[in-house]
């Protein structure tokens, strides 16, 4: 899609079917959230996601996949959930395989903790799974806290005790899981996208529901961000077609997410198809599989927006979208660059129109890592080759904006004269929108991310005490 810088937005998002801001639990899943007391504050801390049981008491296990965070520090949720996803198909290699209930316990990372925190994620793992009469090995598992710390063992237990009968299939259900994943998020995030596919005899039409929360507004920078997300579906998918699905989404939405500039030891996304709807089964490379693909993408994008606007001390949400790129890739590069910018975020806080900061970014751009590319639907020797390397840019053909002004136009000789109080005053709103045509073919791509802001110092100077 064309998009001219200093025409009228332009969403990318319009191939993307709509997003309602609510939480509505798909069929086939009963969901809780409570206080267990792992957060000093008293706050809500202990969620509990889980498939319903079928006529013989056993609950049914949905198919899964996951994307999780490339760090060397991964923490012990991760590595456990790989193994688990792994234990109940090998062939996912730890990406995909099959659950029944997933916990995430909040305040307490449980990373760089050793072969101690290891164990003990273990442990939380079983009572998981006591609770909910299921195999260990369908169970997946989630922390965001404090980094270096121990969960308490004996109050994830009495959590689990207490929110586990709450369990329920229902949208408030849902939404009080949403809201016990928070650590410094200010608000819930929580999205929803409703399709019709043909159900199992091809004739009547089914609605299927993709349900994603998620948490995360600090410790976010692109190669899956930093962000806690479990989306949920009715759909009839298998696991290792469910992550064909989901990891595109995620290198298009997900990796082009930043807040500061710092990667996590925690992020994870977890996929989850019930196949309660009673839809026909989605298969790769099929109509039902691109619709429900931009169904898990529309979610994905939308709470990636939410996390940047709810960025730790943020004021603005901060788009870069590009177009006139030589490929998709390297329009999500520049995008992802300009957001990173300390000095872009700096000005986007001060309400600077410096084009300046944007231009330098911009042509510091180089593309993601291999397995990015990859996922986003490169084809592997090309990702392989393309890798890190810097995105074409020619200064003579790009033209910029920022919030609908003009700033520079490379094809008439560069800077453009422009009226610097409107522009500023443009600045002051909800959104910042960044727009750069580079003139060089008709790739597209956007990135979220927000301002810069004294709280943001202020917030995390102090976080561990």
């Amino acid at each position: 899609m064309a998009i001219t810088v200093d025409g009228p937005l332009l969403e990318l998002s319009t191939a993307l079917p709509p997003v309602e801001r609510q939480a509505v639990i798909p069929a086939g899943f009963v969901a809780a959230g409570g206080v267990a007391g792992i957060k000093a504050s008293g706050r809500p801390d202990l969620a509990l996601i889980a498939t319903i049981a079928g006529s013989d008491g056993v609950r049914v296990p949905a198919a899964a996949a996951a994307v999780f965070t490339p760090n060397a520090f991964a923490a012990a949720p991760v590595q456990l959930s790989r193994r688990h996803l792994a234990a109940t198909d090998s062939a996912g290699e730890g990406r995909f395989g099959w659950a029944s209930g997933i916990i995430s316990t909040s305040g307490c990372a449980n990373a760089a903790t050793g072969a101690a925190g290891e164990a003990d994620q273990a442990i939380v793992a079983t009572i998981l799974a006591e609770a909910l009469g299921t195999p260990e090995e369908q169970t997946l598992l989630l922390s965001t806290g404090i980094i270096g710390t121990r969960l308490p063992l004996d109050i994830v237990r009495s959590g689990v005790a207490a929110v586990a009968p709450t369990l329920a299939p229902s949208d408030d259900g849902l939404a009080a899981a949403a809201e016990a994943l928070r650590t410094t998020d200010s608000t819930v995030k929580v999205a929803t996208v409703s399709i019709t596919l043909p159900d199992v005899d091809g004739l009547a039409v089914r609605v299927v529901r993709v349900t994603g929360i998620a948490k995360g507004v600090g410790m976010i920078h692109p190669r899956m961000a930093t962000m806690l997300s479990i989306v949920l579906t009715d759909a009839t998918v298998d696991p290792a077609t469910l992550y064909g699905l989901l990891r595109p989404a995620v290198a298009r939405t997900w990796d082009q997410l930043s807040v500061d500039g710092d990667t996590s030891t925690n992020d994870t996304v977890f996929l989850l198809a019930s196949g309660a709807a009673g839809s026909v089964e989605v298969t790769a490379g099929t109509r039902e599989a691109v619709e429900l693909g931009r169904a898990i993408e529309a979610v994905a994008r939308d709470l990636a927006r939410q996390q940047a606007s709810d960025g730790e001390g943020a004021t603005t949400l901060l788009t870069c979208q590009v177009s006139g790129a030589a490929d998709d890739a390297d329009a999500r590069a520049v995008a992802r660059t300009v957001i990173s910018s300390s000095l872009v975020k700096a000005a986007a806080h001060g309400r600077d129109p410096n084009w300046g900061r944007i231009a330098g970014a911009a042509g510091n751009a180089v593309l993601a890592d291999e397995a990015v590319l990859a996922a986003a639907g490169m084809p592997p020797a090309a990702a392989r080759g393309r890798a890190g390397t810097a995105a074409n840019l020619d200064p003579d053909r790009l033209r910029i904006a920022i919030s609908g002004h003009l700033v520079f136009d490379g094809t008439k000789g560069g800077p453009v004269e422009f009226d610097r109080g409107a522009a500023r005053a443009s600045m002051n709103g909800p959104e910042l929108l960044i727009r750069l045509d580079l003139g060089l073919g008709a790739g597209t791509g956007e990135a979220f991310g927000c301002d810069l802001t004294e709280t943001y110092v202020i917030e995390n100077s102090e976080y561990t005490t």
